[in-house]
């Protein structure tokens, strides 16, 4: 690992504590529709972009529940989600603004890579007070395939045009962290939901238990 230019970070479940938000609304819809989801489904999901969640919910439901319904779950889903985020109920996660302090003073640039929707990201920072921290986003529009295919975080560094060595990937997620070592880019895990087994270790470079320790490790690494 060379020195580190330039940070990527993910964004649900990393900068944002809003993986249990997103899988609040879904189960409360499926509850309401008599849909059978629970936390081990939602799980599967975590880092993958919407079209491919939704695909595999009409693989899953169709059959017994029609597509109208799974529609309709699809749909309410993300209604509600996007209420409660509206209303502000996503927070912060720790570490977050010691971390960007850090790249700031050392006058290392930042960009956020994630599988969600522009206008929910930009929305989410501005309400944060944290979206002209970032000198650039990178969304699941600006991409063919959504995490783990590789292909956001090649964008990523496309858009920031340093090699791939002086760059470090920050993710929560087993798919995030599968996509960024596709992608031959250093990755960093601050697990959200899910631990990582021994295999996903193997694919990232440090598994940390907050962003606060990410400025040690880079200083360590100098």
């Amino acid at each position: 690992m060379k020195n580190i230019k330039a940070v990527i970070f993910d964004m649900d479940g990393l900068i944002f504590d809003t993986e249990s938000i997103y899988y609040r609304g879904s189960q409360e819809v499926a509850d309401e529709l008599g849909i059978p989801y629970d936390a081990e489904v939602y799980n599967r999901f975590l880092g993958v972009g919407d079209s491919e969640i939704w695909a595999t919910y009409h693989q899953m439901y169709d059959e017994e529940f029609g597509s109208d319904l799974v529609n309709d779950f699809i749909k309410l889903s993300y209604e509600r989600v996007v209420d409660y985020l509206k209303s502000g109920v996503a927070e912060m996660k720790p570490g977050l603004l010691e971390l960007l302090s850090y790249l700031e003073e050392n006058n290392i640039p930042k960009i956020v890579a994630s599988s969600n929707n522009i206008d929910i990201i930009e929305d989410l920072l501005k309400k944060n007070n944290l979206f002209d921290r970032f000198s650039k986003i990178v969304s699941v529009e600006d991409v063919k395939n959504a995490k783990p295919d590789p292909e956001i975080f090649n964008k990523a560094q496309e858009v920031l045009g340093i090699d791939k060595d002086n760059l470090l990937i920050l993710e929560d997620s087993n798919n995030g962290v599968i996509a960024g070592h596709a992608a031959g880019i250093p990755v960093i895990m601050v697990p959200d939901l899910i631990q990582p087994d021994e295999e996903l270790r193997s694919k990232t470079i440090a598994v940390l238990d907050s962003l606060a320790d990410v400025p040690a490790f880079i200083e360590d690494k100098k």
